[in-house]
């Protein structure tokens, strides 16, 4: 039997020039309008380094980890009109699936960690899909 437990950290973006998606590995991403963040935000009203992302170790298992955002640059140096998270305006947070992140009219974020449960290999329950199947040959005897 395998099973993944690694869970996948999803970023989806959605800016003046539509929609984006970044998977998040990295220990640390800078999120702004300046082209040289990791992930870049197109639109008038969000700073130049308007928040940033820092992954961190889950207590006791070293092996789980979850992402923290915080306003402007993590070094103390807030963005002009901060974060909005779940409608609530925050300096930091620690993410959870399905948070939304406002940067500013129009520009948003949704955070997703998508579980790989995956199951035991090769032993799949077919009562969990709804699937008929007809056989081309039925659809004859209806054909006038």
């Amino acid at each position: 039997m395998v099973i993944d437990n690694n869970p996948n950290h999803l970023l989806i973006v959605e800016d003046d020039q539509g929609r984006k998606e970044f998977t998040l590995i990295h220990p640390l991403y800078s999120i702004g309008r300046d082209r040289h963040n990791d992930i870049r935000l197109i639109s008038q009203f969000v700073s130049r380094r308007h928040a940033t992302l820092i992954k961190c170790v889950e207590q006791g298992d070293p092996q789980s980890y979850y992402y923290r955002i915080v306003d402007g640059d993590g070094k103390g140096k807030n963005s002009v009109n901060g974060l909005m998270i779940n409608g609530r305006k925050m300096a930091n947070h620690d993410l959870q699936n399905e948070d939304e992140i406002v940067f500013g009219p129009q520009v948003r974020a949704i955070y997703y960690l998508l579980k790989n449960d995956t199951g035991p290999v090769g032993n799949t329950d077919s009562s969990e899909y709804d699937i008929t199947l007809i056989n081309p040959g039925m659809t004859e005897e209806f054909e006038d």
